[in-house]
């Protein structure tokens, strides 16, 4: 039993140096390692908020390959996540004109 233990323990740190590993050089890694970099922080996330299993594996898989795809596809057009906070203030602002004006 403590064998078993013991190799469990020492293939999930394996597996935490390689998705550590493709973290750090996601940025300037190939496509496939800023793919699953990007998949794993987004899984990540979403184990966080709780919302990761809500869905089957396949349905929250294909999310994360679609939210992953259209994050790289936004960055290599020089698109970075700051536009999301930008259209929030955007809206925001709006929000607030739109108020104040009544």
């Amino acid at each position: 039993m403590k064998k078993l233990a013991i190799l469990t323990v020492a293939v999930l740190l394996a597996g935490c140096a390689q998705v550590a590993s493709d973290s750090s050089t996601a940025a300037s890694g190939t496509t496939s390692t800023r793919m699953k970099a990007c998949m794993f922080s987004e899984a990540n996330s979403r184990y966080t908020a709780g919302t990761l299993f809500t869905n089957t594996i396949r349905e929250t898989a294909t999310d994360l390959v679609k939210t992953c795809m259209k994050k790289l596809a936004l960055e290599s057009a020089g698109i970075s996540a700051e536009s999301q906070t930008a259209a929030e203030n955007i809206i925001s602002n709006l929000r607030t004109l739109a108020t104040t004006a009544q």
